[in-house]
């Protein structure tokens, strides 16, 4: 007899099932695999990714290993012996389950300042988890009451029109008709007392008017001096800058425009 006939003859590996014959995409979980001829198995793999062996039987028919991870789906599990590769089995990838994407039914109030700082509610529904942005900027504060109702303070921005978008892991939702940012209006200038003074300046005036918060103002294009609004934006205080003999413009000027003072101010 040669020696040839004395060396034992290797079965090929056949792999019955894996079980569980599911798991996560990020793996790292135990699966027993079940079959035949599978002692000294050399490597498992899932999809074509190396599992670790945590275990083998003496007698080849159960396997543990640590899942690798993968992308979902279904993938073959093949098990490799000095004999060969295995027949292959099944395993299931999932991935997270997500909640479906959020939906808009309500959003209140379509305007505020420029400045920012409106409140502003959102009905809708799969809000949990969801971000706000106002024409690309987080709004801030943002709150959700039982993923149907989210709270939150718009961002300052530029006036106009910006789309509103609500963003969670499932998706986003806009707001139909966005949100509308307007700016303050621009001043009035209705009367100035007194209308004269001397050249040399030095005249204290009254401007009335609306919406002169924060403005200055000039008399024939020189600023006046210690100019002062109410907290009403109605009345202006100054006092007038040198200028020359006759007429002159008076041009009270904010963030939001300017006016000119009907009639002026004549320098004598």
């Amino acid at each position: 007899m040669s020696e040839t006939s004395l060396l034992p003859v290797l079965s090929q590996p056949t792999l019955i099932a894996a079980v569980p014959g599911f798991g996560p995409t990020t793996g790292g979980n135990t699966v027993l695999l079940i079959g035949a001829n599978l002692g000294g198995a050399t490597s498992v793999t899932f999809g074509g990714a190396p599992a670790t062996i945590v275990s083998q039987d003496l007698f080849g028919f159960l396997i543990a290993v640590v899942a690798p991870p993968h992308a979902a789906g279904n993938v073959p599990v093949v098990v490799t012996t000095a004999a060969g590769a295995s027949t292959p089995a099944n395993y299931t990838y999932v991935g997270p389950v997500l909640p479906p994407p959020p939906t808009v039914l309500a959003f209140s109030p379509p305007t505020g300042p420029t400045t920012g700082g409106t409140l502003f509610t959102i009905v809708g529904t799969d809000l949990a988890g969801a971000s706000v942005t106002f024409g690309g900027v987080p709004a801030v504060g943002v709150n959700v009451i039982a993923g149907v109702v989210l709270t939150g303070v718009t961002p300052p921005h530029a006036a106009g029109n910006v789309p509103v978008v609500v963003t969670t892991p499932s998706g986003s939702a806009t707001v139909v008709g966005g949100f509308t940012y307007v700016g303050p209006p621009p001043p009035t200038a209705l009367s100035i007392t007194p209308a004269v003074g001397p050249a040399i300046g030095g005249t204290p005036i009254v401007i009335i008017g609306t919406n002169l918060q924060g403005a200055t103002l000039t008399i024939g294009g020189v600023p006046a001096t210690g100019v002062v609004v109410d907290v009403t934006g109605t009345v202006l205080t100054a006092v007038t800058p040198a200028g020359a003999v006759g007429n002159a413009a008076v041009v009270v000027t904010t963030p939001a425009g300017s006016a000119t003072v009907t009639g002026g101010f004549t320098y004598v």
